[in-house]
Order: C-alpha cells, then structure tokens, then sequence
C-alpha cells in the first residue's frame, strides 16, 4: 500500500433536491459547508438537483458551482418531482457514503456528524431520520399523515415508519441497491425499507423552514400516498374484489327472500326509491373498485413505456466547457 492509498479520505456525497429554492439554497450551503470544515478528516461533494424550478434556483448553483469545486448539480429539463430528483442525485454520486438532504434546511445538517461516525464505525449501513413530534404541522395534515402511517403498516409487508424523513446517509452498498430498483413510479421511503440492510434511527423535533414556503400541500401529499399504497401493496385489489363478492352474495339472498316474500305472503316488492339508492350504492362501489383496478394499469402501463426517469438540461460540467471555450 504506497502513501496515497494510506492517506486517502472518505468522500461523503450530499444529495439536495431542489424546487424553486432559490431563497434556501445560499443559507443551505452556508450551514452545510460549515459542518463540511469541521469534518476535516473526510472530503464532501454536494450534489443539487434542480427539479425545474420556476426561479432563480439554477442561477444560484451555477454561481456556487464556480466558486467551490465540490459543489455540482443537475438541472432537469422541467420539473419532474423530488422522487426523480433523488434517485438522478443518487446516481450521480461518487462517495462512499451518501446523505439525502432537502435545502430548507428542516434536516439539521449538525447531524452529518453523528451519521457518519454511526455508518462507518458501528454497524449499521444506514443512518435515518424522523420527527419526533409534527410541531408547527396543520393539525388536519398530521391527523390524516398518522391514519396514512396506519393503514400502510396494516396492509404491506413493507413497514413505513411513521415521521420519517428522505433525510439520511447510507453507504454505498446500500445505495447501489436502491439504484437497483429503476422502476419508473418511485416511493423512496418504500424503498428505502423494502432494500432491507442494518438502519439505526434518530429523532429529532420538527423545524421550521428557513425561508420559502413548502412545495408539498394537502393534494400533492395524498397523491404520494396513493403512490406508496399502490407500489407497496396489493390490499386494494383484494378489498375490491372482497366488496364484489359481498354484494353479489346479498344480491342472491335479496332475490330469494323477494320471491319468498311474492309467494307466501303475496306481499308486492314495490318501491322504486329504495330501488334507486341500491342501484346507485351498487353502481358507485363498482365504479370505486374500477378506479382501483384502474391506478394499478395506469402504474403498470407507464412502467411499461420504459420512458427516463428524467432529463437533464444542464450540469456544472457544461460551465466548465463553456468557461474552456473562452
């Protein structure tokens, strides 16, 4: 083993996913860096992924690119969503350690420390993160975020740990194993579980953003749900198909007691508006249980296409070109 083989330092890679972060993305680099000078025994990159933003988001990467040689970033051709966004700053990552972390700063990068120490020297290949309390969250959001963790837990085989969080470092075993699963419609906590390999767990209470607002309301959130329960679960195609046997079971004992009922009692089975709220009771829940079959087509059609996970418009690669070209 010669002197650069001994001396040589670990890289640790900082994934950042960026939407319209144009206000977080200076005071990010600010505290992030400062943790980056204490740990003067490993070497950083930090990796931003503009998920085509709106703002000044990529102006401010390009200026952070020239200044400081560790910084890179992906610009992608419009916004694809954080999902792509983390698997394309995954990829791109070189370190043997690598951390996922969003740019408001709500993921306290004084923790990087600690992750660190606990993947290298202990024995675990994940560091993970989750709130210990849902401080300053709209009660509604955190209600319907605690049924959501619920449901999930009940119905896949996959535990999702409520309050958990994207941010958290792995080694580079673990994440070539995420990077192995390149399925189009992604749900990276799932994931994240459904690899497996040893996680240790730290809490922390929630933190406000440091400017900006956030990207992810009411709608969004139930989407991703959706998502999630969709790729981890098949519980909905079996409750359909539960429902679908269940009234075709009491359409059967309906018909017979009808006739029943003709034939002894001579009692006429009149009444077109209790008629009409069965039919339409029936009617809704079949069209319900289609929709359900229908999400799971519409995830397999688009994984089907085959379509990239993204597209990149720009990279801190082209700066340098073009500053070689002057």
């Amino acid at each position: 083993m010669n002197l650069s083989e001994k001396t040589k330092k670990d890289l640790i890679s900082i994934v950042v996913p960026c939407y319209n972060e144009a206000e977080t993305v200076p005071h990010f680099y600010n505290e992030i860096t400062k943790v980056a000078a204490e740990m003067d025994s490993v070497e950083f990159e930090f990796i931003f992924v503009d998920d085509g933003s709106k703002d000044k988001t990529v102006e401010k990467l390009r200026d952070l690119a020239k200044q400081d040689k560790r910084v890179r970033y992906i610009s992608f051709s419009r916004n694809f969503g954080k999902e792509p966004a983390m698997y394309a700053g995954l990829k791109e990552s070189r370190g043997g350690f690598v951390a996922i972390m969003d740019a408001d700063l709500q993921d306290p990068p004084a923790l990087i420390p600690e992750m660190y120490n606990s993947v290298k020297n202990e024995d675990f290949d994940s560091v993970a993160t989750r709130r210990s309390t849902r401080k300053g969250e709209p009660p509604i959001r955190s209600f319907f975020a605690r049924i959501f963790y619920k449901i999930i837990n009940r119905i896949s085989d996959t535990e999702m740990v409520e309050g958990a969080r994207d941010f958290r470092m792995m080694n580079r075993k673990m994440t070539d194993a995420v990077l192995s699963l390149e399925e189009y419609n992604r749900f990276t906590k799932g994931i994240f579980s459904w690899v497996g390999y040893k996680t240790k767990w730290l809490e922390y209470e929630n933190i406000e953003r440091v400017a900006g607002t956030t990207k992810f309301n009411f709608w969004k959130l139930f989407k991703y749900s959706l998502e999630c329960i969709i790729a981890f679960s098949t519980a909905p195609l079996v409750l359909a198909s539960f429902i679908g046997i269940l009234f075709t079971a009491i359409a059967f004992i309906s018909i017979i007691a009808l006739i029943i009922r003709e034939l002894v009692w001579e009692v006429s089975a009149a009444g077109w508006p209790s008629t009409m709220v069965v039919i339409l009771l029936i009617g809704g829940i079949q069209i319900f249980s289609i929709g359900i079959l229908g999400q799971y087509l519409s995830k397999t059609y688009l994984e089907t296409k085959k379509r990239p996970i993204y597209l990149v418009r720009e990279t801190e690669e082209d700066i340098k070109n073009d500053t070689g070209k002057e």
